[in-house]
């Protein structure tokens, strides 16, 4: 199944799980510690409220400088974009975004793709194609799907294996981003 039945099929909770795992995958960018959306993941285990929490993670992070690059930009905006309220269009678009948005983030980031490289529509990677997408960009892809995989079919109890792949997408691009700042 391709991502974007995964995300049209999923309930609100996968789709909140969905839009956190790409929003903390890509909390390396803006110098967020591991543990700094954690609070929320264990809102989503209990089914409690996260609106506090997730202002707190907002508060923490520096503001945006002058320097900031395209990829932080969008990282920042998946969490500032968080519903307060995890129901309805509102996490579904959240997480449709997020997903969008990770995808572009580890396209940016990708050595093996260069300035010269064409982009590819991210909707036709979101749909199952095309074959040729780029390393980086198509493990977030197995990423964002195994996660909604995960939910649907564990729902609550899917949520440690949501986060364990979570963990190991920020890992990667943590390195990733280490790579990049080492070359600069």
């Amino acid at each position: 199944m391709s991502l974007m039945e995964l995300i049209a099929q999923a309930d609100d909770r996968g789709l909140a799980a969905g839009g956190l795992a790409c929003s903390d995958r890509c909390v390396p960018l803006l110098g967020g510690d591991d543990e700094l959306l954690r609070p929320l993941w264990a809102h989503l285990a209990d089914g409690s409220d996260w609106s506090a929490s997730l202002d707190k993670a907002r508060g923490t992070l520096a503001p945006a400088g002058p320097g900031e690059d395209e990829a932080a930009r969008l990282a920042r905006r998946m969490l500032e974009a968080a519903p307060a309220e995890r129901t309805g269009d509102a996490v579904r678009a959240w997480a449709d975004a997020c997903s969008v948005a990770s995808l572009l983030i580890h396209r940016q980031l990708d050595p093996a793709v260069d300035e010269n490289t064409p982009a590819d529509d991210v909707d036709d990677e979101r749909a199952g194609g095309p074959e040729s997408v780029s390393p980086l960009v198509s493990a977030e892809l197995r990423r964002q799907i195994l996660v909604l995989e995960v939910l649907a079919g564990h729902g609550a109890h899917g949520l440690r294996r949501a986060l364990d792949v979570t963990v190991e997408g920020r890992r990667v691009l943590r390195a990733v981003v280490s790579r990049r700042e080492r070359l600069a």
